[in-house]
């Protein structure tokens, strides 16, 4: 692998249904408001078709190191609700998996990464850095799964017609 080269896979599980998962990860543009802790903005460039084959996104991410990355992917292959690929380019190239699988009442999720870092900073340092550079990863994939957890608290609380109807005993 390049000095700049790197491969990184994430495992996340949640308690949830598999369809309720991808329906949060497939909604690319509520990411900014779900995991703030490290997208500062998304957006779709290109929609797709009806699996979300070719759509396209712009993303705007931060982590807790002081640099900020501007990259796209492309949606290239789907199994939605299972899992898509993707293509990207930007402060990093190379191509993503995310794969999702029914565990019982679990829903388990894998990112599976492998890009090259072609951001300048990112780049030069890396034959020094990398390991520093990873933990910034894991630290915005941890954040991830934090924030996720918290989307699905939030999409499952009752609103509030669903208090109106509880009866309370007298």
């Amino acid at each position: 692998m390049a000095q700049n080269g790197y491969h990184f896979i994430t495992h996340w599980q949640v308690e949830g249904d598999v369809q309720e998962v991808s329906d949060i990860l497939e909604d690319v543009p509520s990411l900014a408001r779900w995991w703030p802790s490290v997208y500062l903005d998304v957006s779709i460039l290109e929609p797709g078709d009806e699996h979300g084959v070719g759509k396209l996104v712009s993303l705007y991410p931060k982590g807790w190191l002081p640099y900020r990355l501007r990259w796209q992917f492309q949606v290239t292959e789907s199994q939605a609700p299972y899992g898509s690929t993707f293509e990207a380019w930007g402060d990093f190239t190379g191509r993503g998996i995310g794969t999702l699988e029914q565990a019982g009442p679990m829903a388990n999720i894998t990112f599976d990464w492998k890009i090259r870092a072609d951001k300048t900073l990112l780049r030069l340092l890396s034959f020094l850095l990398k390991p520093v550079f990873a933990a910034n990863h894991r630290w915005a994939m941890a954040r991830g799964l934090e924030s996720l957890k918290l989307e699905l608290a939030r999409r499952r609380a009752p609103t509030p017609k669903d208090a109106a109807r509880i009866q309370f005993p007298s």
